[in-house]
């Protein structure tokens, strides 16, 4: 344990050093602090996860000005969340429908937009009909509820009903969060400190599931038996466009968010995936001068060569992403929510869900 002088002993010893000594040993103490991307630089290899080329969506911009390659890679997201608007993009990929579509929409601090302009192109054949209710997934709680595991609290609690299995879900908790407050188990009740320090705006828990930020109400159908999970729209979510409801849109109009997080948006459209590599091609494009972003003339829009599954790309790089459930990650997302490393003087004690961003890299060869 750490000990600590009395004011005025530390006053007496610090004073017999000079100015400088002193500022280096407190710059030396900062640097003890790893920041995220030291973290994440030494996280070891066991803990990336490879990412499935079937699992990517590539599309191919046309060359920019200075006639560059414009290369987006998407990953589509995995089960139980928007399967069927992820069908039905594997089958325009499949159609290679997008070619020859466009960007066509840009709306400064919000999203960007691609898909047929005309609205005239035939959608090929096999598309679903996803209902509003895919904007979630169900699940089904067990009484299973792990304390303070490497700075998280984790709590594997969510089984989806349809069978695809167990994922465990960490929700940032500071150190001095943890000692203000119990976390509620299931089976005690929350006292009023833990439900201050556990406050999420747009629903509780909030986590990772299988390497994606979710959030979740425990008790949406039920007394602590049943609930309900969603992906959330951080930076770089890539979702589906849709007329009003009841349209849930099919999948060939889809959007990213360029701009602060959207999570008014949650459960109101359909998450389908997350650019991890290229979101520069698209958050530095013009901004749309027309209503909501969209572009007035043909020639401002940005055409799109191609689209494809990961699988069919043959220069296609390895990607991997940092497990949600390692060591590391606990530990960069804590670095994330209290940050001690040099440039900063007060720890925040807490981070939004989209300011951790789930680490992905091209595999090291």
């Amino acid at each position: 344990m750490k000990r600590y002088l009395t004011l005025a002993a530390s006053a007496a010893i610090f004073a017999a050093f000079p100015l400088a000594a002193q500022t280096t040993a407190a710059e030396k103490e900062k640097k003890e602090y790893p920041s995220p991307p030291e973290i994440v630089a030494k996280a070891k290899a066991e803990e990336w996860l490879a990412i499935a080329p079937s699992d990517l969506l590539v599309m191919e911009l046309a060359p920019d000005a200075k006639s560059k390659s414009r290369r987006v890679v998407i990953q589509l997201m995995p089960a139980p969340f928007s399967q069927g608007w992820v069908g039905n993009i594997r089958k325009l990929a499949a159609a290679k429908w997008w070619d020859g579509t466009s960007i066509n929409r840009v709306q400064d601090n919000y999203v960007v937009q691609w898909g047929d302009a005309t609205e005239t192109k035939a959608l090929p054949e096999g598309l679903v009909t996803v209902p509003e209710s895919e904007y979630v997934a169900d699940i089904t709680e067990t009484p299973i509820f792990d304390p303070v595991v490497h700075g998280h609290v984790i709590q594997p609690w969510a089984t989806n009903v349809s069978g695809e299995g167990v994922w465990s879900i960490p929700i940032a908790v500071s150190p001095l969060n943890r000692k203000k407050a119990r976390i509620k188990t299931s089976r005690e009740k929350e006292t009023p400190k833990a439900r201050q320090y556990r406050n999420e705006t747009y629903g509780w828990p909030t986590g990772f599931s299988k390497g994606w930020p979710v959030s979740g109400n425990l008790n949406a159908r039920g007394f602590g038996k049943t609930g309900e999970i969603w992906p959330v729209h951080c930076y770089a979510m890539v979702g589906v466009g849709r007329n009003l409801s009841p349209d849930t849109g099919t999948g060939a109009e889809l959007y990213t968010v360029i701009g602060h997080a959207p999570r008014h948006l949650d459960r109101n459209i359909a998450l389908v995936g997350r650019v991890i590599e290229g979101i520069e091609h698209l958050s530095s494009l013009p901004r749309g001068t027309g209503p909501l972003g969209f572009y007035e003339k043909e020639e401002e829009r940005v055409p799109i060569a191609s689209a494809r599954l990961g699988n069919e790309i043959a220069d296609l790089p390895a990607f991997e992403y940092l497990s949600t459930e390692s060591a590391s990650f606990a530990a960069y997302a804590d670095a994330r929510a209290n940050r001690r490393d040099a440039f900063f003087i007060k720890p925040a004690g807490g981070a939004d869900i989209c300011n951790i961003p789930v680490p992905v890299r091209r595999k090291p060869l």
